[in-house]
């Protein structure tokens, strides 16, 4: 739409305001969606929003709005952009932009700000007391960049500053606060067009550190590759099937990666760490070779950075690449570390393994050990979820899940079973879509995200899988889901309690105290999350014995429209055949 258009007939066409050039700028961007909720620091600009082509996607808390950002960001491929209001606004959304950040998935936070002129007077919602008008300060420590807007001239500068930080080198969340005078404040009329957005490009890898990549790799006797969430879809990912199948490489992923390569490749060992097969933790421990790409080597995939587990640096040699200098040897010695796009490092190394060793290598009884625990691993996990006791067990969700969902369905997980289950024995279709909170294991993130991932991809079938606690802490995305006609199917994996870590309370400290939800007499308590989905205009079912899960979800595809599905289960622990440092500060034991 062109700035006439924002700016409508009958007005002054000698200038613009700043909060019409704004949009305008962002429609340039490509920016389709915005998610947020109204406040009387941002309405100039969602007035400006309401005659553009965007859509602005109201929530009813800021958390629930940036969740929705962020879902939306990782399943289009976009940058995500959240609105928020001054003060208590910015700080409901602290968490949802929190958990973008630290996932790597690049969102732009603009929030609206006190007047400049009262600016220190403490006017209405300023965040100040130890500082005047300083809300930026909030976000400082895990945002990429925080911008205080001072004069408005420097507003569309800010904004394409942004929106290249969000989306350049190691993606990520990024702040713009602008006061909320500025918005209404006369611009000249065609800023956006004075800074355009640069075409990204990602940064190769050295043809150089290639071939000396590739001649370690050729000269391992037991190489890996370890696959983080950098890395999906395009050339990059056909060059890394490429690679690992010329040369017989096993492969582990990390929880972020999980769907990367099909859960079904003869080479896939899975996850390592806490929830990784003993298999899996013996080849990283084996490995002389290590290729990690794109991955921080989190805790929970390390072991809590304990050798005896999991990855042993040395004798081992990491070659490690990263778009992050910062992550490259933070954890562990690195023989050969690089700053470079994951996907275009894979190719220069296939590149330069092909032409050097043009034929391909086996590894005997690699792929036929790898398969056999895969399968296991699978079957034995259908196996415990066969049975028909009620309410159901874990693996009796997903395994339905599994059976009814159509191929290309995206899991949108919160944390608890639905997260690590999922991510440890589900086996994904190689055309379905995994997504979770990793960095930051927000509670909550399911329900919101999922509604932003649907309305990027409407054709799809979303299921926000998710627990009773997650589902208590965004029920915001219930009326959310309904208002945006987004047929997003939650189940809820209701065992009345925050089950994990009632588990790992009882596992270590005898009992479970705070950790369950009971009524005033100490029976379990759980509210009716199908009469709350009915009650937003939303299909609600309630699960009251073994087959009926089963149909609800039939039911539930069929309609295509918001639906929750509230399925009693009991409370047991996700199998961990590795090893977490937490267990043993629980026993009194420090490192």
């Amino acid at each position: 739409m062109s700035i006439d258009e924002i700016r409508g007939t009958g007005t002054d066409r000698s200038t613009v305001t700043a909060a019409e050039a704004m949009v305008a700028q962002l429609e340039s961007y490509g920016v389709e969606y915005v998610f947020g909720t109204c406040g009387h620091t941002n309405i100039a600009l969602l007035d400006a929003i309401g005659r553009s082509s965007i859509r602005f996607v109201i929530a009813r808390h800021e958390q629930a709005a940036a969740h929705a950002a962020d879902g939306y960001a990782r399943a289009s491929g976009r940058t995500g952009v959240v609105l928020l209001h001054v003060g208590p606004g910015l700080t409901n959304a602290v968490t949802g932009v929190l958990t973008a950040a630290l996932d790597s998935v690049p969102l732009v936070a603009i929030a609206g700000d006190v007047p400049s002129y009262y600016r220190g007077r403490h006017p209405h919602q300023e965040v100040n007391l130890h500082a005047d008008a300083d809300q930026a300060a909030i976000y400082r420590p895990f945002v990429k960049r925080a911008w205080q807007v001072h004069r408005v001239a420097d507003l569309p500068r800010f904004t394409e500053r942004a929106f290249w930080t969000a989306a350049a080198g190691r993606p990520g969340a990024v702040l713009l606060s602008v006061p909320m005078d500025h918005f209404s404040r006369p611009v000249p009329r065609d800023p956006a067009g004075a800074y355009p957005l640069a075409v990204l490009e990602r940064p190769a890898l050295a043809a150089d550190v290639a071939a000396r990549m590739a001649e370690l790799l050729l000269h391992a006797e037991r190489p890996l590759v370890y696959l983080g969430g950098g890395l999906r879809r395009g050339p990059g990912l056909d060059a890394l099937r490429s690679l690992v199948e010329h040369l017989d490489i096993p492969v582990v992923h990390s929880l972020m990666a999980k769907g990367t390569l099909p859960d079904d490749h003869p080479l896939l060992l899975g996850m390592p760490g806490f929830w990784g097969l003993e298999l899996t933790n013996r080849h990283t421990r084996e490995a002389d070779v290590v290729l990690a790409l794109a991955t921080r080597f989190a805790e929970t995939d390390a072991s809590s950075w304990d050798r005896r587990y999991t990855w042993q640096f040395p004798p081992g040699k990491l070659l490690q690449i990263d778009l992050d200098p910062a992550e490259i040897g933070r954890n562990f010695p690195v023989t050969v570390g690089a700053v470079a796009d994951a996907g275009r490092a894979v190719q220069a190394i296939d590149d330069a393994v092909r032409a050097r060793q043009p034929a391909a290598r086996r590894r005997e009884g690699l792929r036929d050990s790898i398969t056999a625990a895969r399968r296991s691993l699978f079957a034995d996990s259908r196996g415990r979820g066969a049975g028909d006791k009620f309410p159901l067990r874990p693996e009796r969700i997903l395994a339905d899940l599994r059976s009814l969902l159509p191929g290309d369905a995206v899991l949108v997980t919160d944390v608890g079973w639905n997260k690590n289950g999922v991510a440890q024995c589900y086996e994904l279709p190689a055309e379905g879509r995994f997504i979770t909170p990793g960095g930051a294991s927000t509670m909550g993130f399911g329900p919101a995200a999922a509604v932003g991932v649907q309305i990027a991809q409407p054709n799809r079938t979303v299921v926000a899988l998710v627990g009773d606690g997650g589902m208590s802490a965004q029920l915001p995305a219930l009326p959310m889901a309904v208002e945006q006609g987004a047929p997003v199917i939650f189940v809820v994996m209701n065992n009345r309690s925050h089950g994990t870590i009632s588990d790992l309370q009882t596992a270590n400290f005898g009992q479970s105290y705070g950790c369950d939800f009971t009524g005033p007499d100490g029976a379990p308590y759980s509210p009716d999350f199908a009469a709350l989905g009915r009650a937003c205009g939303a299909d609600g079912y309630t699960v009251s014995g073994a087959g009926d899960f089963g149909a609800a979800l039939r039911a539930a595809l069929a309609a295509r429209r918001p639906a929750v599905i509230d399925v009693p289960m009991v409370n047991e622990p996700v199998p961990t055949p590795g090893h977490w440092n937490i267990k043993d500060i629980y026993q009194g034991v420090f490192e």
